[in-house]
């Protein structure tokens, strides 16, 4: 098990992607879900979906590779989603397994 969880959220294929970092991916992806925070970025676009999931052993690496991937332009990171999920399934986000 992993320590800390970078992820990408989507609307749906192709659509809205969201780059986050997180300890608790289950509570996270349940907190974007329900829009526990109406105002935010997931909220607004309906960014409801955990595509991709990668798992750290040090906070500081999450960290580190969630603001290299935000720097990337949209077409790697849609390579990076299909390289390991080329249908853009839902994750489940406690056994990793596609929805």
């Amino acid at each position: 098990m992993s320590y800390a969880y970078v992820y990408i959220m989507a609307s749906r294929r192709n659509g809205t992607i969201y780059i986050g970092v997180t300890r608790d991916l289950g509570a996270r992806v349940h907190q974007n879900k329900i829009n526990y925070h109406p105002n935010s970025f997931t909220s607004k676009y309906s960014v409801l979906r955990l595509v991709y999931v990668e798992g750290f052993d040090l906070i500081a690496e999450a960290i580190a590779y969630e603001k290299r991937l935000k720097g990337w332009n949209r077409s790697w990171k849609i390579e990076l989603i299909e390289k390991l999920n080329p249908e853009w399934k839902e994750i489940d986000p406690g056994s990793f397994e596609f929805i």
